[in-house]
């Protein structure tokens, strides 16, 4: 699996889950400070970039850093049809793969350990997207608050009722 990963600095965590990456059989693709020749250091923008590449099908997946993770994956859920969950914990990377088909993983720099990085990462590769008939639902409504939101939605909008 192709990864994409960005930081706005790079750190022992970075480092530590970009070997970690490695270790289990994925190419990287790191982008920021992470990178050697993008010299680029906005959280937002190079957020954007994994998100971007993740939305052009460049990377199967993203990882974004920041100091609380928050900036991170509010920049990375700008990209249309991003999925952006910021996870603290394995469980809330379980729920995120579950119930909002997150494809791009937002982790905190300030708090996230080696050893919690490595359990997040854990239950996110090996969770897999819930296909009932709910869950579709709720990702089809995300899609259309996407639309509405860019001013593309011909049918009643959730977000405007328009």
């Amino acid at each position: 699996m192709k990864i994409a990963i960005g930081s706005d600095e790079r750190t022992h965590l970075t480092d530590a889950v970009i070997a970690e990456l490695k270790q289990r059989g994925h190419e990287v693709q790191p982008f920021g400070p992470l990178a050697e020749n993008d010299p680029e250091e906005d959280w937002p923008l190079t957020s954007s970039k994994v998100a971007q590449a993740v939305a052009d099908k460049q990377a199967d997946e993203g990882i974004v850093f920041c100091w609380t993770g928050t900036g991170a994956s509010i920049a990375a859920n700008k990209v249309r049809s991003i999925r952006a969950a910021l996870c603290h914990d394995a469980e809330t990377a379980r729920g995120a793969r579950i119930w909002n088909h997150a494809n791009v993983l937002a982790l905190s720099l300030r708090t996230t350990t080696e050893a919690i990085a490595k359990e997040i990462l854990d239950v996110w590769f090996s969770t897999p997207y819930s296909d009932d008939e709910w869950n579709r639902q709720q990702i089809a409504r995300i899609q259309q608050l996407e639309e509405c939101a860019r001013g593309k939605e011909a049918r009643t909008c959730l977000l405007c009722k328009s």
